[in-house]
């Protein structure tokens, strides 16, 4: 199956390990280690789709809140799983990237497996895959704000294009949002990004989130309208 209207940017809201791994009577850690495996399957298969870029939401600034063991355990996993799939990486030519605040309370093992798997990572070209950790679409914001004032710019220089250069990465406009599970809210997820993105909700959570189903959201994505705040037929009339 192809389309020949495939999203540049596609972000992916990972929702649902916990539920689903609550569902078959295991432990919630065993379903983020099954979101991950998922993840590595369907990776390469969206990046052969054509999809240039792929943004995914692995762990909000407000994670921090969880249960101080989901928190170790995630951050273990992190730990665990990026540098055991470094080679999965290196070989699939996928660039990795990491969004967020690469920084305290993230832990320094985790701090500097972020920081060598993009620099192992660095001259790939079969697709980027952006990895939203410790992040916050507000704390995006906000960090950028302060780096322009702290660069020193005068107002009349900023402008959308200027102010995207301060963002965590310099990257195009998402234009495909996914959220696993049913859940429908972008949850304070790269919120400049999304500004004119297509949302889609399948009721199903990540774990499950197979080849076949990314081939099903990209065909409701292939069927969208996109105007962009205009409209379709500029005859149209109300």
């Amino acid at each position: 199956m192809k389309n020949t209207i495939i999203p540049r940017h596609m972000a992916i809201i990972l929702d649902g390990n916990g539920r689903w791994a609550k569902e078959k009577g295991l432990s919630r850690s065993k379903g983020h280690v099954a979101g991950f495996e998922t993840l590595k399957k369907i990776v390469p298969y969206i990046f052969n789709r054509g999809v240039s870029i792929l943004s995914i939401f692995a762990f909000s600034t407000e994670n921090f809140k969880r249960s101080e063991a989901e928190v170790s355990f995630l951050m273990n996993l992190f730990v665990n799983k990026f540098r055991k799939e470094n080679k999965f990486f290196v070989d699939s030519n996928i660039k990795v990237i990491f969004s967020g605040r690469i920084a305290s309370p993230l832990p320094d093992n985790v701090q500097e497996t972020l920081r060598e798997l993009e620099r192992l990572t660095s001259h790939n070209t079969g697709g980027i895959l952006n990895v939203c950790l410790n992040y916050g679409g507000h704390s995006e914001i906000v960090d950028a704000v302060k780096k322009i004032v702290q660069g020193g710019l005068r107002v009349e220089d900023i402008d959308e294009e200027v102010f995207e250069a301060y963002l965590y990465q310099r990257l195009p406009a998402i234009d495909f949002l996914i959220r696993t599970s049913g859940e429908k809210r972008v949850s304070n997820f790269m919120l400049w990004q999304l500004a004119y993105a297509e949302f889609y909700f399948p009721e199903i959570y990540f774990p499950d989130f197979n080849e076949e189903q990314v081939d099903i959201a990209l065909e409701v994505y292939a069927k969208r309208n996109r105007r962009f705040g205009g409209i379709q037929d500029e005859t149209e009339s109300d």
